[in-house]
């Protein structure tokens, strides 16, 4: 049963881990596509369209991306709680993504940012027409990163578990040996059971003998 939770955890971060590199090309594609198109007209030539690239638009997407790839990387670098904050922090990631991909959404005028961004005069504006594409992309990214982070902390957790339960086994030999040995517990630590007293006969020893009444040894034997 181990055996299949770990190949579990692994199958699990090995989604986690495709999930954010197609987070990353979502956002990459997300800030190469237009967002916004601006038509103006100088009075000089003809009609002018000019395109707002979401890079353009938001400068945040190409950080956001990367920082999804160097996350991607690091989960096969960290476990345990280092697991937990990176999951926390693609969270946070998560959030960011989807903020600007609803704000295009709900934004009533992107004209005069539109305008600032493109560094036209208002004077020449003949209309702007926006791209949702990009934003749809961007929220696609957001929900692939927090489906990531979940993953990663169900990871994190079972990883946490396996460690308390295989650590479990060698502090009741420990305690076991203290016993043997006459040594007073340890109010911290484990306190002596009848798995304890199991396992250090297990070992060959008697747990419960007077550690002074033990038979000598070779060397004491031999001389």
């Amino acid at each position: 049963m181990a055996d299949g939770r770990e190949r579990n955890d692994t199958r699990a971060l090995r989604g986690a881990q495709l999930l954010l590199v197609a987070a990353a090309g979502g956002l990459w594609g997300a800030a190469r596509l237009p967002w916004v198109l601006i038509r103006s007209f100088d009075g000089l030539g003809q009609p002018k369209q000019i395109t707002v690239t979401g890079a353009s638009w938001s400068t945040a997407l190409l950080p956001l991306a990367l920082l999804c790839l160097a996350a991607a990387v690091a989960a096969m670098a960290v476990r345990g709680w280092q697991l937990r904050v990176l999951a926390v922090v693609l969270a946070a990631v998560s959030l960011a993504c989807g903020y600007l991909a609803i704000s295009m959404w709900v934004a009533r005028d992107i004209t005069l940012r539109a305008l600032d961004i493109a560094e036209i005069p208002l004077t020449s504006l003949l209309g702007t027409d926006r791209r949702l594409t990009g934003a749809v992309l961007s929220l696609v990214a957001a929900l692939g990163v927090l489906a990531a982070a979940v993953l990663l902390m169900r990871v994190a957790a079972h990883s946490a578990g396996r460690v308390t339960r295989y650590s479990a086994p060698a502090e009741r030999r420990a305690a076991a040996r203290d016993l043997e040995a006459g040594k007073p517990a340890d109010p911290d630590g484990p306190q002596v059971s009848e798995r304890m007293m199991w396992d250090a006969l297990d070992e060959g020893r008697d747990p419960t003998g007077d550690p002074d009444d033990r038979a000598p040894g070779p060397d004491v034997e031999g001389r």
